[in-house]
């Protein structure tokens, strides 16, 4: 089930994997934002990916980071 799943969510998106690139910009923002180092490689991906929002529910709602917009979509 959880790879039929998983399959369908690939098909949707452009999967980006963590890379050395990702990594020292996740070092630097959890320098420069005080994140945890999970938290600041989500967002390294992402700015790496030219996200402009990220949904998370488990960081701080309405911080920007390198231009990109934290958003909780429970919020």
């Amino acid at each position: 089930e959880i790879e039929t799943l998983l399959a369908a969510v690939k098909a949707c998106l452009v999967v980006h994997p963590l890379t050395d690139a990702s990594h020292t910009k996740a070092m630097q923002l959890c320098q420069r934002y005080s994140l945890s180092f999970y938290d600041a490689h989500i967002c390294a991906s992402a700015l790496l990916a030219n996200a402009t929002q990220l949904l998370s529910e488990n960081m701080q709602d309405g911080l920007i980071i390198d231009g990109m917009l934290i958003k909780n979509p429970f919020k």
